[in-house]
């Protein structure tokens, strides 16, 4: 008696499409009916709302919020869009551990997210509170990371990923969203698609005609591992990446391109995946931002073998194949990897375990701990004289980068290097040094990760030479879609007549990431000069690009784009409009401003953009790329002091910014070359290979006369300029 009302319980609390699979697939049914992902989205009840709604209040920054129920509704008393506070009814929850965030319903069908959450872990965890996500922020109303902001949408940033079946339906002409899904919070369908053709075949298997294998859409099987003569696991079979980019769907940080994918799709078809951004990731390839799990993956020798995310995971409950560290030991040796003579450290205590030495954590939105599935090896040598992370100072903290570095060469006689050697290219590309060149050509020859060597490609843009040039076309026909996206952004720098026949090319590529970019760089070229066929391809191009674009017609960054789009295409009263309804939606959107001023300039109307700008510095607050444009706007004016000023506001506010420096410095060298100098040699300090400022420092050393100087500077930009890879690795 008691198992049965277990199972009419478990029914009741199954979501409608996961009942149908409870008969055969009992097992799997439970274990997911109690997971995170079964649980990702609920509307607002007393069996599903965790947090404390007794009347209970939260001080953020002076703005007391108060959680109460009226009724058998649950509220909260909280600042709005202009900061009054105001009564609003909580329509669903998000999540339940370690935390549970709650949503409201507003006008046009828009559902933000609150950024008072609730803190779910245990009162000896520290849990059982209300706290904000954004603690260390001083965030207001107008602020994109408000509540009510465009980053707390549910309906672009959140959905896609809680809901099974999504569909966005942002109708740009009302600006109201019309979002749908099958069902409110994630279902069997959401990874193993719908199930009435596998319906069909269980009923009566003979019977059935279907085009799928028992009526699976996507097949989906685990791995099969064995153990080589060395005790190397060896996949059997070959490498299946479809589990892997189905979880990337949700688990990656990435912009969605449609509302077409379906499971077991290419994710590249429908998603744009980060690669190792600066701001995402620290230049080692640990997690900075909150990207997830797939991008930090992509960078591990067990992505490179094969290994899924149910090797590790069971794909129904969520935790973990085997407790802690015995997962690790499915593959690998227990007997070598427990070993003192391997870690070095106090049997069974933390500095013994795998996950924290190969796995460290960082914690996100406040609460919530996240490990790094790079499964890096520890490299305090890259954190010497660098933000990088490491694992051991994450659990030393009251020693060096430098001591920590020194124990290891101790230990095992050298610096483990491991896969993932890419960290001095990438701090070399992103501050421009002088050996950024050849360091990226290092990532390029080696045995680095798609990933990074996909970061790397981008740069070869910023140094253009025949040699940099060959690399690129090369890079256009890798098999890996990152790598030839990169190259296509790396390319656009070379002059027309060495990239258009190029990109082209690329309209034809079999993944929608690489298509688009090339419409965009070729949204502008005249169809007039173009046969018949491949105007028609573009055009076809185009529109998928835009399609693109206008899926996405809720976020100032795609109106933005558009407003490029439709200049580009000749129709500047269209660009005008998105342009401004960038602005609307995000008034402080810096590269929506820059992008209209410079259309309005293109376009004769410099009064207008100057209104422009000025509206931006009142919105956007003292940004220095707003400062540097209206400094240009007054050169192009003849203004020659007030450019002077706004562009010396502009390298004041963004002293790492070596264009800002450069362009300083030359208005400046109009009344006082040495002072000019002295900005061009100090932003050099941190710019080691930065051509244009190499050259600047040539032109004003012969200007003052100092020749030997000049010569020097120019013997090091030349080399830049003609830069040719030395081909062995150092």
């Amino acid at each position: 008696m008691k198992s049965l009302i277990l199972l009419l319980l478990l029914i009741c609390s199954l979501a409608a499409d996961d009942k149908a699979c409870l008969a055969c697939h009992k097992e799997h049914t439970q274990n997911f009916s109690t997971s995170q992902h079964a649980l990702a989205m609920q509307e607002a009840n007393v069996k599903t709302v965790l947090g404390d709604f007794n009347n209970a209040t939260f001080n953020y920054n002076g703005i007391v919020s108060t959680f109460f129920k009226k009724g058998e509704k649950f509220m909260v008393t909280t600042d709005n869009e202009h900061g009054i506070l105001q009564n609003y009814e909580i329509a669903y929850t998000f999540g339940v551990y370690p935390l549970q965030q709650y949503m409201v319903k507003f006008p046009k069908g828009k559902v933000q997210v609150l950024d008072i959450a609730w803190d779910s872990r245990s009162k000896t965890d520290g849990g059982q509170r209300w706290f904000h996500i954004h603690k260390d922020d001083n965030v207001t109303a107008g602020d994109v990371l408000h509540w009510t902001g465009p980053n707390l949408n549910w309906n672009f940033m959140c959905a896609d990923c809680h809901s099974t079946a999504l569909q966005k339906n942002y109708d740009a002409k009302t600006k109201t969203f019309h979002t749908t899904y099958e069902n409110i919070t994630l279902t069997c369908a959401s990874c193993h698609g719908k199930g009435d053709e596998h319906l069909m075949w269980a009923k009566d298997p003979k019977a059935y005609k279907g085009e799928h294998p028992m009526g699976l859409a996507i097949q989906l099987a685990k791995n099969h591992w064995k153990m080589d003569a060395q005790g190397k696991p060896k996949l059997e079979g070959k490498i299946n990446r479809t589990e892997v980019e189905m979880c990337a769907q949700c688990h990656a940080r990435r912009a969605q391109l449609d509302n077409s994918y379906s499971p077991g799709e290419k994710f590249d078809n429908h998603y744009l995946l980060s690669q190792l951004d600066e701001s995402l990731y620290f230049s080692n390839g640990a997690i900075k931002d909150e990207v997830y799990e797939y991008g930090s993956f992509k960078q591990s020798k067990m992505y490179e073998a094969g290994v899924t995310c149910s090797d590790c995971h069971d794909v129904h409950s969520l935790s973990q194949t085997s407790l802690n560290d015995t997962v690790c030991f499915k593959c690998h040796q227990a007997s070598t990897y427990t070993s003192t003579k391997h870690h070095f450290h106090q049997e069974n205590g933390k500095g013994a375990s795998c996950i924290s030495c190969h796995m460290p954590s960082r914690t996100y939105m406040g609460v919530d701990e996240r490990n790094d599935h790079s499964f890096r090896l520890p490299r305090p040598d890259l954190s010497i004289g660098t933000d990088n992370p490491n694992a051991c100072n994450q659990c030393h903290t009251d020693k060096s980068a430098q001591w920590a570095n020194d124990v290891m060469v101790k230990w095992y006689g050298k610096v483990p290097v491991g896969k993932q050697n890419f960290a001095h290219a990438l701090e070399a590309l992103h501050t421009s040094s002088q050996d950024a060149p050849q360091s990226l050509y290092e990532v390029l020859m080696g045995t680095q990760p798609n990933i990074a060597k996909a970061t790397a490609v981008a740069y070869l843009g910023n140094y253009p030479s025949q040699q940099t040039y060959t690399t690129t076309l090369q890079m256009l026909r890798n098999s890996q879609a990152d790598i030839r996206l990169s190259a296509l952004q790396a390319l656009e720098t070379f002059p027309p007549q060495m990239r258009v026949q190029e990109t082209l090319k690329m309209l034809d590529d079999k993944v929608k990431t690489v298509r688009i970019e090339a419409a965009r760089q070729l949204s502008a070229l005249p169809k007039g000069d173009l046969d018949p066929a491949t105007a028609a391809k573009l055009s076809k191009g185009i529109e998928e690009y835009q399609q693109t674009l206008l899926f996405n017609a809720d976020r100032a960054e795609s109106q933005t784009a558009l407003g490029t789009l439709y200049a580009n295409l000749g129709e500047p009263e269209k660009a005008k409009e998105a342009f401004e309804e960038a602005l609307r939606i995000q008034k402080a959107y810096v590269p929506a401003t820059i992008n209209y001023v410079y259309f309005l300039q293109n376009n004769k109307q410099e009064d207008e953009a100057f209104g422009i700008l000025q509206n931006g510095l009142k919105n956007g607050s003292d940004q220095a790329e707003l400062h540097y444009a209206l400094g240009l706007w007054y050169v192009r004016h003849q203004d020659n002091t007030k450019a002077l000023e706004a562009l010396k506001r502009a390298a004041s506010l963004d002293e790492d910014n070596a264009q800002f420096q450069y362009v300083y410095a030359v208005a400046l060298a109009r009344d006082n070359v040495k002072e000019a100098i002295s900005i061009l040699e100090a932003s050099l300090k941190k710019h080691t290979g930065d051509v244009q400022t190499l050259y600047g420092l040539v032109y004003y050393y012969q200007q003052i006369g100092d020749t030997e100087k000049a010569k020097q500077y120019k013997k090091t930009a030349d080399a830049l300029s003609h830069f040719v890879p030395k081909l062995e690795q150092r």
